[in-house]
């Protein structure tokens, strides 16, 4: 082998097509994502809620600042850093990395959740104001969003320490501000402490289901009682939380651990924006009460429940065949063969259409939505979101697909044509 094999591959990248825009997208979206967060949460607590308002209504300094704040942030990350090490569970192997090596991953995130569930319960029972979250989540995310810089930062010096083969393949341009976006090192750690593994499923994800419970709360105290929208929108959520984290040994085969550097990008999406913005319909709720009919939380728990079963069952057949190609319930599906010598699936979920489990989330993410009623926008930012992220996801994908897998890949979508949603897109 070569002695400078991977530095030619590392230096081949600053050619290769830069992702969300390139530069501006590295200038604009760090400035305008953390706007948007604290925007989306001020609008959802206004009586208004209207997205469409200009210039919108900007909290007061008074808003975004609680010393409380920076406690509870670090307090909370402190606890998952603790769970992280928690000796329960099974230890995982990572896909093969380009030296040849695997990473070992603790699989303890249900262990987590269940753990801080109770603490959250112990607290409730000794008379903590759950509620108070209500009125904190603006420091909260000013908090978060600060972490988040500072935290990459640290990522993107130390990444000048790692080994070649250790960085990320698109994050290696030589563009300081592409880089520190889109994260030069794969997977950083700390001894054992994979950093981006730590941060993809543990203290945002099981953040935002204690920030629900918060928001549940918080209605309680104003009205004595939660409603069945809340109830819904609390119990979808956790039920999507609960999944992740059962299944986090899947989240070793996706894009974000396997190809995606550890920057800003998903510094920030795990600590800020999925935490404050995928749970808005709970903080809207508070300020916005529905009523909804025992008719309209049937159909809308059906959705849910469709969209639950279709992302499970073809996230599980995705896995499984990716770990154990010959296991029973995957062995008799129809496949392509590749040159790379791996197969890809046409037959089964996959042959439906080329990411159903895309499918499962959107529909789900309706479900989310429906239950805060037709009056607003605001409560369907996410499901808009999400269909421009999957969309924007699945395109990534495909180009990936067709420089690994070339003629092969242009069989497989001329075997199954439609890409998230069937006879549509």
């Amino acid at each position: 082998m070569r002695p400078n094999s991977h530095a030619a591959k590392l230096k081949s990248s600053h050619s290769t097509e830069r992702e969300f825009g390139g530069t501006l997208g590295a200038v604009c979206i760090p400035v305008f994502l953390p706007l948007t967060v604290l925007f989306l949460i001020s609008v959802s607590r206004s009586p208004e809620a209207s997205v469409l308002q200009w210039p919108p209504a900007l909290p007061s300094s008074d808003q975004l600042w609680d010393p409380l704040a920076p406690v509870v942030l670090l307090g909370w990350m402190g606890l998952h850093i603790l769970l992280y090490f928690l000796p329960v569970g099974k230890v995982s192997d990572g896909l093969t990395l380009r030296d040849g090596s695997r990473l070992k991953y603790p699989i303890n995130g249900f262990h987590a959740l269940c753990i801080s569930s109770g603490l959250v319960m112990l607290f409730l029972g000794l008379g903590a104001p759950l509620g108070r979250l209500f009125e904190l989540l603006p420091p909260l995310a000013v908090c978060a969003i600060g972490a988040s810089f500072l935290f990459s930062i640290y990522l993107y010096i130390r990444s000048f320490w790692a080994p070649s083969h250790a960085l990320a393949l698109g994050g290696n341009t030589g563009n300081p501000l592409y880089d520190f976006f889109i994260g030069r090192e794969l997977n950083p750690r700390i001894g054992s402490f994979d950093l981006k593994y730590f941060c993809e499923l543990r203290p945002g994800l099981i953040g935002w289901v204690v920030i629900n419970l918060g928001m549940l709360m918080k209605e309680v105290e104003l009205r004595g009682s939660p409603s069945l929208a809340m109830i819904l929108v609390n119990c979808f959520q956790l039920l999507y939380v609960a999944d992740a984290l059962w299944n986090e040994e899947a989240v070793l085969t996706t894009m974000d651990i396997v190809h995606d550097g550890f920057g800003f990008m998903l510094v920030f999406g795990d600590l800020a924006w999925v935490p404050f913005t995928y749970g808005l319909q709970a903080a809207f709720l508070v300020v916005h009460p529905q009523s909804l009919s025992a008719l309209g939380a049937a159909v809308i728990i059906v959705l849910n429940g469709i969209g639950y079963y279709i992302f499970r069952k073809s996230n599980s057949q995705k896995n499984q065949f990716r770990r154990d190609p010959t296991h029973p319930s995957v062995s008799k599906l129809e496949t392509i063969a590749t040159a790379t010598g791996k197969r890809l699936l046409v037959s089964g979920w996959w042959g439906l259409v080329r990411h159903p489990n895309y499918l499962g989330d959107l529909l789900m993410a309706l479900a989310w939505s429906l239950p805060c009623g037709f009056s607003h926008l605001l409560p369907y930012f996410y499901v808009v979101y999400f269909t421009i992220l999957l969309i924007h996801r699945e395109a990534r994908d495909e180009r990936q697909c067709r420089d690994k897998y070339g003629v092969a890949w242009d069989t497989y979508c001329r075997r199954v044509p439609y890409r998230i949603f069937p006879y549509i897109y």
